[in-house]
């Protein structure tokens, strides 16, 4: 079995924390005028939204850069999330991984290393407020504090909302949706962790409420692999 440096640790660590605190986060809003609202009223537009998203698919790029080794890394795949709490993250290139939740359990499966890891959805009397809007129980006015960002790159078709977590969130210090200013659909979600690491998630094929069955967040643990078990795992 091959394995991992602490680079690659890091980053997969990472991008497991952020996986969990941006699959909460709603996909499109309500289409607003083209005057631009105040960041609240924004947030209050998204949730809404949000609240009619049975589940979605997308393909996305994740970029992450920086935190304590200072590295960067450029992963691409597809996504599939259905609440409350299921998801799938299917990482494609450059190196094949999958993220699984089924609305209790979570498993990472590596198979260059052929190895899974199992570990429990935190619940929700336990959870920071990314985990509460990922369990449908989290309000993006309630629980966060937005406030426009300023990002060099951001088209001048998009709107860049900063969320900064009103209760301290261990895995991340605050999280930005770039979304069209038309149709108000997501573009990006950027995490800001705590280690100074920035990760990027770009999406793109973004289709909601399109039925995904419940069989697509099932795992059947391969056989011939190392099963790590972290002790919250439910019986």
């Amino acid at each position: 079995m091959r394995t991992r440096s602490p680079r690659e640790t890091a980053r997969l660590a990472g991008g497991l924390l952020t996986l969990v605190a941006m699959t909460s986060l709603p996909l499109v809003a309500q289409a607003q005028a083209q005057t631009r609202p105040d960041a609240t009223t924004l947030a209050a537009s998204l949730q809404q939204r949000y609240d009619r998203v049975r589940d979605f698919s997308a393909d996305f790029e994740h970029v992450y850069e920086g935190g304590a080794l200072r590295m960067q890394a450029t992963e691409r795949g597809t996504v599939l999330i259905k609440k409350p709490g299921q998801m799938r993250w299917q990482y494609d290139a450059p190196e094949d991984k999958l993220f699984v939740s089924d609305g209790r359990t979570i498993y990472a499966h590596f198979p260059a290393d052929s190895q899974v890891t199992v570990s429990a959805m935190p619940q929700a009397d336990e959870a920071s407020a990314a985990v509460l809007l990922l369990t449908g129980k989290g309000d993006l006015v309630r629980d966060f504090r937005a406030a426009y960002a300023d990002l060099p790159d951001l088209a001048p078709e998009s709107y860049a909302l900063r969320l900064e977590p009103r209760s301290s969130a261990p895995e991340y210090e605050a999280l930005t949706l770039v979304v069209d200013r038309d149709g108000l659909a997501l573009q990006q979600l950027i995490s800001n962790d705590r280690q100074g690491g920035t990760s990027t998630f770009r999406f793109s094929n973004l289709r909601e409420n399109i039925g995904i069955a419940d069989s697509r967040f099932a795992f059947t643990i391969p056989a011939d692999v190392e099963v790590i078990r972290h002790d919250d795992v439910p019986n």
